[in-house]
Order: structure tokens, then C-alpha cells, then sequence
């Protein structure tokens, strides 16, 4: 029993705020990346020091949201929040006006600890504001912030670095976080029921070093390569650390993070599908960038302005999406969605030197069309499975799922792109010295050979981004709807 249970409709006014301050956060989270380029000339530091400012941010989220599900169930959401959104106003204001680079890192680390708990709380309180049937239409509402936010994030900062200066990212954040603290300490009131419970500190030191071991090392393999003791050697720590994790969380009382959500059957099953879909989308985020940027020469903020109407289309579609869902259940949608997903995708490996930004914008749209039909769905259905001491726990599983899989993901399909592009390339200048070795001292003829290499590392990768969807979506064809009606997730409780 939770205490929005007492009254007599969801508490809008408390989960608008909880939106504001969700919103912002993942707009925040998606800002930065195009001006590390800038920020690395005005501190005058190397790339393998800037990236700390992304890849430090999601080692912070990626550590603490195995953590979120223990604040949750053990301090009132009030508190929860406040204390999370301070911590992220406070980061904002040190990285807005900071005098050096290690200002700017340390306020980057308070965002993310502060924005970590966000998504969890704001999917929490969701969860139990509105009734199992009607959940769909809720999420997807949900699926409206988490998208659009990260969505209109590049743009707005490639215009931003392009015409003004880094800092005004974070200073145009700073009065809205700290609006979102305002109204919190005013009006937010205490949703969630909480009890005492325990934490197990070395199933903390366990998910730092797992999941920080698997997050760092797949994010620095694109740049250091597979083979580099470094990366090797954290992603080797980084296994051992989650599997002693897993293990632990079986002989605790009260886990860390509740890994018995995967006796659900249809919880487990759409995990499994969103890790896949994750996979295949964040190869498109990476892939089409790369493509229209480096292959074709597009500027950043037109690369952003080519990506915009798919992401606008999946934030617009996800409240759409979520009606759907409370009408026809999960898999009718999933097998279209991924059946569009994956013949999009297919579409974008035929692309060559001479596809328009018209063909491009329409078969990306097309894709995220396609995968806004997927991931809501199938995570509110497993989700619906689950009682709801256990929400906190397969919130915090889920996110922490899409942490480290899209790590993993990108990382390896950027080690494709390069190695496809390696080898294309070697083979061209091979060819070139067979038939006329003098081409190869034209600077033009090299960046055509460069430029055809990476290409078909786009294609062969998008290419097998389109099989790993297909997976995807012959998983989807064993997904089944919960039966709310009848209260399986409290039945299978009992019986367990």
C-alpha cells in the first residue's frame, strides 16, 4: 500500500514538478558533447582529459543508480528530491563559472550524482500513482521527457557553441534548476511509502567497481582500442566486480538491488529486448553522426538539425504510444515497431556519397518512428509484473541495464566502424599502388580513399545494427500482457 492510495486521483501537481526537474536533468545530460572541442581549447588540455567531463558524468549515474533503489525505499521522496536537485544546482553553478578545469570536472560529478536519482524517483512515483490498467498512458508521458529533453540537446548546443560561448550551457540551466528547487521545497509532498532497511556497504564497493570497471572501460575501447591493458584490465576487474555483485545480492535479506525481479517472466523478457534495442539505438546516435559529419562533411549543427525530427517524432509519439499500449498490450506493438526499426535501419546502410539530407532525415525519422513504439511498452509491461515493494528495484535494474548496455553497445560499434574503415582503406591504397602509385601523393586522392573507407564502415555496421533489431524481434514474439485485472504480480508474490 503507498500513500497516493489515500486520495482519490494521481498527485499531478507533485509529479509536475518531479517532470520539471527530470526534464532538466536529462536536457543537461545531453548538452555538453558537442562543445568538449571548445572547452578543451579554452583550458588548453588534451581530448583524453576533456572526455572526463562525459565519460566521469556516466560513471557517476552508472555507479549510483544501483543505489537509487535502496534512497527510495529507505527517505521520503521530499527529501530525496530536494537533496538530488540541490546537488545538481550547486554542480551547474561550479561548471558555469568555473576558473579551471578541475572546477568544472568536480561540478560536472555533482550533477551527476544529483541527476542519477531523478529518472528512478520520477518512474517510481508514476508507477504507484496510477493504476496498473492505465500505466501506459502514464509512461509514455514519461517517455515524452526522457526522449525529447536528451532530443533537443545537441542542437541547442551546437548553436550555442557555435555562435556564443560553453558557459552559457550551463548558466541557461541554472535558474531552472534552481525554479525546480523552489517549487520542490514549497509543494512537493511525500508519495512513496518508506521503510527501514539496511545497506549493505560492500554490495556498494562491489557495483562501483562492476559497473564503473565495465562503463569506463567500454567508453574509453573506441579511443584506446580492445587490446589496451587499460581497457582490458578495467573491463576484466569490471566482470569480476558484477558478478561478485550478482552473487552477493542472493544471500542478502535485503539486496542492494533486488535481482529477483527476474523471476517475472515478461519483466525479464522485455529486459532483454530493451538491452537489445538499446544496443541498436545507440549505434544509430553514433553512426549517423559519423556518417553525415566526417564522411559527408555536414557541420555539427546541421548534423544536429538532421537528427532533430526523429527525435522529436519518438519524444511526440511516446504518450502515443503509451495509449496504444493500455489498449492492444505490448507485443502487437513490438513486432511493428521493431519490424519498422529494422528495415529503417537497413535503409540507412544503402546510404553512399550521394544521398540528399531529405532521403537521410527521412529514413532516420523513419527509424526512431519505429523504436518509439518498443522500449516504453515492453519496460511498463514488465513493470506491471512486478509488486510494488519491487518498482524501486526494477526501476533501478532497468536504467542501470541502459547505462552499461548502451556503453557497451556504442563501444562496439564504433570498434566495428573502425576496423570495417581500416581495412577498406589499407585494400583502397593497395589497389591505388597496384594501378598508379603517384595518386598517392595527392592529399585529395588520400581524403577520397579515407573518405570511401569510413562509408563503408557506416553501412557494414548500420547493416549489422538491422540484424541485432531482428533479434530483437523474434524475442518480442514470446512477449505476453500482464493481466492486471487480476492481480498476478501480488499472486505470484505470495507463492513464490
Amino acid at each position: 500500500m503507498t500513500l497516493h492510495n489515500k486520495e482519490k486521483k494521481p498527485p499531478y501537481l507533485v509529479i509536475a514538478i518531479l517532470f520539471f526537474g527530470a526534464f532538466v536533468s536529462f536536457l543537461n545530460n545531453s548538452l555538453l558533447n558537442v562543445a568538449l572541442p571548445t572547452i578543451m581549447k579554452d583550458f588548453e588540455i588534451e581530448y583524453s582529459t576533456v572526455q572526463w567531463l562525459a565519460t566521469g558524468y556516466m560513471l557517476v549515474s552508472g555507479v549510483l543508480i544501483p543505489v537509487s533503489a535502496f534512497l527510495i525505499t529507505r527517505f521520503k521522496n521530499r527529501h530525496l528530491f530536494i537533496t538530488a536537485m540541490s546537488l545538481f544546482t550547486i554542480g551547474t553553478a561550479l561548471a558555469a563559472y568555473a576558473p579551471n578545469f578541475g572546477i568544472l570536472l568536480a561540478g560536472r560529478m555533482f550533477q551527476a550524482a544529483g541527476g542519477s536519482v531523478m529518472g528512478p524517483l520520477l518512474m517510481n512515483i508514476m508507477l504507484v500513482s496510477f493504476p496498473r490498467e492505465k500505466r501506459g498512458a502514464a509512461m509514455g508521458v514519461f517517455g515524452l521527457v526522457m526522449i525529447t529533453a536528451p532530443a533537443i540537446g545537441p542542437t541547442l548546443s551546437g548553436y550555442i557553441v557555435e555562435y556564443w560561448n560553453w558557459r552559457l550551457l550551463f548558466e541557461m540551466i541554472l535558474p531552472f534548476a534552481i525554479l525546480s528547487l523552489v517549487l520542490a521545497v514549497w509543494k512537493l509532498e511525500n508519495i512513496l511509502e518508506t521503510r527501514e532497511t539496511s545497506i549493505d556497504y560492500l554490495s556498494i564497493a562491489l557495483s562501483i567497481i562492476g559497473f564503473g570497471g565495465l562503463l569506463y572501460g567500454c567508453s574509453t575501447s573506441s579511443s584506446d582500442g580492445w587490446s589496451d591493458p587499460k581497457v582490458l584490465t578495467t573491463l576484466i576487474v569490471g566482470a569480476i566486480g558484477v558478478i561478485l555483485f550478482v552473487v552477493r545480492q542472493f544471500h542478502l535479506e535485503q539486496p542492494l538491488l533486488d535481482l529477483r525481479v527476474y523471476k517475472y517472466p515478461m519483466f525479464a523478457l522485455g529486459n532483454i529486448i530493451s538491452m537489445v534495442v538499446m544496443a541498436a539505438m545507440f549505434s544509430g546516435m553514433i553512426l549517423t553522426p559519423a556518417y553525415v559529419q566526417s564522411v559527408r562533411g555536414i557541420s555539427p549543427l546541421d548534423s544536429g538539425l538532421i537528427m532533430l525530427p526523429g527525435a522529436l517524432v519518438m519524444g511526440i509519439m511516446s504518450p502515443i504510444t503509451g495509449k496504444l499500449f493500455d489498449k492492444f498490450g505490448p507485443r502487437v506493438l513490438a513486432l511493428i515497431g521493431l519490424a519498422i526499426t529494422g528495415y529503417a535501419t537497413y535503409l540507412l546502410s544503402t546510404m553512399d556519397l550521394e544521398t540528399t539530407k531529405t532521403t537521410i532525415v527521412l529514413m532516420y525519422t523513419l527509424r526512431m518512428f519505429g523504436m518509439s513504439m518498443v522500449m516504453m511498452p515492453i519496460m511498463t509491461n514488465g513493470l506491471n509484473q512486478l509488486p510494488n515493494r519491487l518498482n524501486p528495484h526494477g526501476t533501478a535494474v532497468n536504467n542501470t541495464i541502459q547505462q552499461v548496455v548502451g556503453s557497451i553497445g556504442t563501444a562496439l560499434f564504433v570498434t566495428l566502424m573502425n576496423s570495417v574503415a581500416t581495412n577498406k582503406g589499407e585494400e583502397l591504397v593497395e589497389a591505388a599502388k597496384a594501378s598508379n602509385p603517384a595518386q598517392l601523393q595527392d592529399q585529395m586522392f588520400i581524403a577520397g580513399i579515407q573518405q570511401q573507407a569510413l562509408l563503408e564502415g557506416v553501412q557494414v555496421s548500420f547493416l549489422v545494427a538491422a540484424v541485432v533489431t531482428g533479434v530483437a524481434l523474434i524475442l518480442a514474439l514470446f512477449l505476453k500482457r500482464v493481466d492486471v485485472s487480476k492481480g498476478i504480480a501480488e499472486n505470484m508474490e505470495k507463492n513464490k
